[in-house]
Protein backbone atom coordinates (compact mmCIF):
# COMPACT_ATOMS: atom_id res chain seq x y z
CA UNK A 1 0.00 0.00 0.00
CA UNK A 2 1.08 3.42 -0.87
CA UNK A 3 1.10 6.21 1.38
CA UNK A 4 1.02 9.62 0.36
CA UNK A 5 3.65 11.70 0.44
CA UNK A 6 4.09 14.73 2.47
CA UNK A 7 2.18 17.76 0.87
CA UNK A 8 5.01 20.11 -0.47
CA UNK A 9 4.47 24.07 -0.56
CA UNK A 10 2.99 25.04 -4.04
CA UNK A 11 4.89 28.22 -5.71
CA UNK A 12 1.29 29.92 -5.18
CA UNK A 13 1.87 29.52 -1.33
CA UNK A 14 5.65 30.75 -1.83
CA UNK A 15 3.81 33.64 -3.15
CA UNK A 16 0.86 34.02 -0.63
CA UNK A 17 0.48 37.95 0.25
CA UNK A 18 1.12 37.26 3.94
CA UNK A 19 5.47 36.08 3.47
CA UNK A 20 5.59 38.52 0.34
CA UNK A 21 4.36 40.98 3.23
CA UNK A 22 6.81 39.88 5.56
CA UNK A 23 9.76 39.70 3.41
CA UNK A 24 9.07 43.06 2.03
CA UNK A 25 8.24 44.96 5.46
CA UNK A 26 11.98 42.99 6.67
CA UNK A 27 13.82 44.74 3.79
CA UNK A 28 12.21 48.05 4.06
CA UNK A 29 13.08 48.11 7.53
CA UNK A 30 17.17 47.77 6.77
CA UNK A 31 16.89 50.12 4.26
CA UNK A 32 15.49 52.69 6.75
CA UNK A 33 17.76 51.44 9.58
CA UNK A 34 21.10 51.65 6.96
CA UNK A 35 19.58 55.79 6.26
CA UNK A 36 18.96 56.68 9.69
CA UNK A 37 22.94 55.57 10.63
CA UNK A 38 24.62 56.67 7.52
CA UNK A 39 22.29 60.42 8.37
CA UNK A 40 23.65 59.99 11.79
CA UNK A 41 27.34 59.52 11.42
CA UNK A 42 27.88 60.96 8.56
CA UNK A 43 28.14 64.66 7.39
CA UNK A 44 25.59 66.23 5.59
CA UNK A 45 28.68 66.96 2.44
CA UNK A 46 30.17 63.96 3.26
CA UNK A 47 30.23 61.55 -0.28
CA UNK A 48 28.52 59.08 -0.19
CA UNK A 49 31.24 55.74 -1.23
CA UNK A 50 33.73 57.20 1.89
CA UNK A 51 32.88 54.47 4.09
CA UNK A 52 31.13 54.80 7.89
CA UNK A 53 34.42 52.72 9.20
CA UNK A 54 36.94 55.36 7.81
CA UNK A 55 38.86 57.74 9.51
CA UNK A 56 39.31 61.19 8.69
CA UNK A 57 41.62 61.78 5.54
CA UNK A 58 45.65 62.98 6.89
CA UNK A 59 45.93 66.56 5.71
CA UNK A 60 48.98 67.51 3.10
CA UNK A 61 52.33 68.17 4.73
CA UNK A 62 51.75 71.52 2.64
CA UNK A 63 48.28 72.31 3.93
CA UNK A 64 49.65 72.29 7.65
CA UNK A 65 52.94 73.96 7.12
CA UNK A 66 54.35 76.38 4.79
CA UNK A 67 58.04 74.84 5.11
CA UNK A 68 59.54 71.76 6.26
CA UNK A 69 62.78 73.01 7.90
CA UNK A 70 63.61 75.15 10.83
CA UNK A 71 66.03 78.28 10.62
CA UNK A 72 69.15 78.21 13.08
CA UNK A 73 67.33 80.47 15.15
CA UNK A 74 64.62 78.33 15.48
CA UNK A 75 66.63 75.49 16.80
CA UNK A 76 68.28 77.58 19.49
CA UNK A 77 64.95 78.31 20.62
CA UNK A 78 63.74 74.70 20.34
CA UNK A 79 66.42 73.51 22.31
CA UNK A 80 66.33 76.59 25.18
CA UNK A 81 62.66 75.26 25.53
CA UNK A 82 63.17 71.64 26.36
CA UNK A 83 66.01 72.34 28.29
CA UNK A 84 63.07 74.02 30.49
CA UNK A 85 60.91 71.33 30.36
CA UNK A 86 60.02 68.66 32.60
CA UNK A 87 62.79 66.88 34.87
CA UNK A 88 64.63 65.31 31.63
CA UNK A 89 65.33 68.72 29.85
CA UNK A 90 69.21 67.93 29.85
CA UNK A 91 68.12 64.63 28.01
CA UNK A 92 65.27 66.11 25.66
CA UNK A 93 67.55 69.35 24.49
CA UNK A 94 70.28 67.07 23.79
CA UNK A 95 68.15 65.22 21.33
CA UNK A 96 67.55 68.48 19.70
CA UNK A 97 71.07 68.92 19.10
CA UNK A 98 72.53 66.11 18.48
CA UNK A 99 69.64 65.73 15.82
CA UNK A 100 70.21 69.42 14.64
CA UNK A 101 74.06 68.79 14.31
CA UNK A 102 74.56 65.70 12.49
CA UNK A 103 71.24 65.08 10.58
CA UNK A 104 69.81 62.02 12.61
CA UNK A 105 66.39 60.11 11.76
CA UNK A 106 64.64 59.24 14.48
CA UNK A 107 65.10 55.43 13.90
CA UNK A 108 68.78 56.66 14.18
CA UNK A 109 68.60 58.65 17.60
CA UNK A 110 66.60 55.51 18.80
CA UNK A 111 68.85 53.07 18.62
CA UNK A 112 72.06 55.60 18.87
CA UNK A 113 74.50 54.04 21.64
CA UNK A 114 77.58 54.93 23.52
CA UNK A 115 80.54 52.69 21.95
CA UNK A 116 79.38 55.22 18.46
CA UNK A 117 81.34 57.99 20.57
CA UNK A 118 85.26 58.52 20.85
CA UNK A 119 85.52 61.00 23.22
CA UNK A 120 89.15 61.26 23.60
CA UNK A 121 89.26 62.09 19.81
CA UNK A 122 86.32 64.38 19.45
CA UNK A 123 84.68 61.61 16.93
CA UNK A 124 80.79 60.29 16.21
CA UNK A 125 80.28 56.99 14.24
CA UNK A 126 77.54 57.45 12.44
CA UNK A 127 75.05 54.38 11.08
CA UNK A 128 72.91 55.40 8.66
CA UNK A 129 69.41 53.70 8.28
CA UNK A 130 67.04 53.42 5.02
CA UNK A 131 70.09 51.91 3.13
CA UNK A 132 72.06 55.54 3.96
CA UNK A 133 75.99 55.74 4.19
CA UNK A 134 78.00 55.81 7.22
CA UNK A 135 79.96 58.08 8.05
CA UNK A 136 82.59 59.87 10.84
CA UNK A 137 81.35 63.25 12.07
CA UNK A 138 83.87 65.44 14.61
CA UNK A 139 82.43 66.71 17.57
CA UNK A 140 82.80 70.02 18.76
CA UNK A 141 82.64 71.51 22.14
CA UNK A 142 78.63 72.02 22.48
CA UNK A 143 78.44 68.46 21.75
CA UNK A 144 81.00 67.28 23.44
CA UNK A 145 79.83 68.98 26.98
CA UNK A 146 76.28 68.11 26.76
CA UNK A 147 76.69 64.31 26.01
CA UNK A 148 79.23 63.57 28.96
CA UNK A 149 76.97 65.10 31.47
CA UNK A 150 74.08 63.27 29.48
CA UNK A 151 76.66 59.88 30.21
CA UNK A 152 76.76 60.94 34.16
CA UNK A 153 72.97 61.24 33.87
CA UNK A 154 71.93 58.16 32.72
CA UNK A 155 75.07 55.64 33.44
CA UNK A 156 73.14 52.22 33.23
CA UNK A 157 72.15 52.03 29.43
CA UNK A 158 74.10 51.19 26.07
CA UNK A 159 72.20 53.82 24.71
CA UNK A 160 72.50 57.62 24.29
CA UNK A 161 68.78 58.61 24.91
CA UNK A 162 66.81 56.06 27.46
CA UNK A 163 63.86 56.35 29.59
CA UNK A 164 63.59 55.68 33.45
CA UNK A 165 63.73 52.38 32.90
CA UNK A 166 67.11 52.17 31.08
CA UNK A 167 65.48 51.32 27.72
CA UNK A 168 65.83 53.14 24.57
CA UNK A 169 63.25 55.73 23.66
CA UNK A 170 60.55 54.87 21.27
CA UNK A 171 59.47 57.37 18.16
CA UNK A 172 56.86 58.10 19.88
CA UNK A 173 58.95 59.29 22.62
CA UNK A 174 60.75 61.58 20.10
CA UNK A 175 57.82 63.10 18.50
CA UNK A 176 56.34 64.09 21.64
CA UNK A 177 59.69 65.78 22.81
CA UNK A 178 60.01 67.85 20.16
CA UNK A 179 56.27 68.21 19.30
CA UNK A 180 56.42 69.85 22.70
CA UNK A 181 59.50 71.32 22.92
CA UNK A 182 58.05 73.50 19.46
CA UNK A 183 54.71 74.34 21.20
CA UNK A 184 56.53 76.19 24.28
CA UNK A 185 59.22 77.66 22.10
CA UNK A 186 56.14 79.10 19.80
CA UNK A 187 57.79 78.95 16.50
CA UNK A 188 53.98 78.95 14.89
CA UNK A 189 54.57 75.13 13.08
CA UNK A 190 53.91 72.34 13.88
CA UNK A 191 57.44 70.18 14.60
CA UNK A 192 58.61 66.81 13.76
CA UNK A 193 61.67 65.23 14.15
CA UNK A 194 62.35 64.89 10.31
CA UNK A 195 62.57 69.08 10.50
CA UNK A 196 65.80 69.04 12.26
CA UNK A 197 67.44 66.96 9.97
CA UNK A 198 66.55 69.47 6.97
CA UNK A 199 67.44 72.54 9.11
CA UNK A 200 71.03 70.39 8.66
CA UNK A 201 70.84 70.68 4.86
CA UNK A 202 69.99 73.84 4.75
CA UNK A 203 72.05 75.56 7.15
CA UNK A 204 75.38 73.48 5.70
CA UNK A 205 73.77 74.60 2.33
CA UNK A 206 73.41 78.33 3.04
CA UNK A 207 77.13 78.28 4.33
CA UNK A 208 78.46 77.16 1.37
CA UNK A 209 79.31 74.27 1.84
CA UNK A 210 80.19 71.48 -1.72
CA UNK A 211 77.02 69.30 -2.44
CA UNK A 212 79.29 66.48 -2.53
CA UNK A 213 80.43 66.97 0.95
CA UNK A 214 76.76 67.41 2.37
CA UNK A 215 75.63 64.22 0.56
CA UNK A 216 78.12 62.29 2.20
CA UNK A 217 77.23 64.06 5.62
CA UNK A 218 73.84 63.37 5.64
CA UNK A 219 73.90 59.50 4.11
CA UNK A 220 72.61 60.40 0.79
CA UNK A 221 72.68 57.57 -1.33
CA UNK A 222 71.55 59.35 -4.71
CA UNK A 223 72.61 62.97 -5.02
CA UNK A 224 69.48 64.39 -6.14
CA UNK A 225 67.95 63.92 -1.96
CA UNK A 226 71.01 66.52 -1.21
CA UNK A 227 70.38 68.92 -4.27
CA UNK A 228 66.87 70.42 -2.76
CA UNK A 229 68.95 71.93 -0.25
CA UNK A 230 71.12 73.90 -2.57
CA UNK A 231 68.64 74.70 -5.27
CA UNK A 232 66.54 76.53 -2.23
CA UNK A 233 69.86 78.14 -0.43
CA UNK A 234 69.91 82.57 -1.29
CA UNK A 235 73.57 82.55 -0.91
CA UNK A 236 73.74 81.96 -5.06
CA UNK A 237 71.55 85.07 -5.37
CA UNK A 238 73.54 87.25 -3.19
CA UNK A 239 75.70 89.36 -6.15
CA UNK A 240 72.38 89.33 -8.26
CA UNK A 241 71.53 93.32 -7.22
CA UNK A 242 74.67 95.64 -6.64
CA UNK A 243 73.02 98.34 -4.36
Amino acid sequence: MNLPLPSTISDQDQNTPEKTHKWESCSAEVAVNSHIVEGFFNPPNAPKWESLNQPPRRLKNSDRRSREFLTPTEVEDLIDSAEKLGRHGHRDSTIILISYRHGLRVSELISLRWDQFDFSQGLFHVRRLKNGNPSTHPLHGPELRALRKLQRDYPNSPYVFCSELNGPLTASSIRKIIARAGMAAKIGLPIHPHMLRHAAGYKLANDGQDTRAIQQYLGHRNITHTVRYTELSPERFQNFWQD
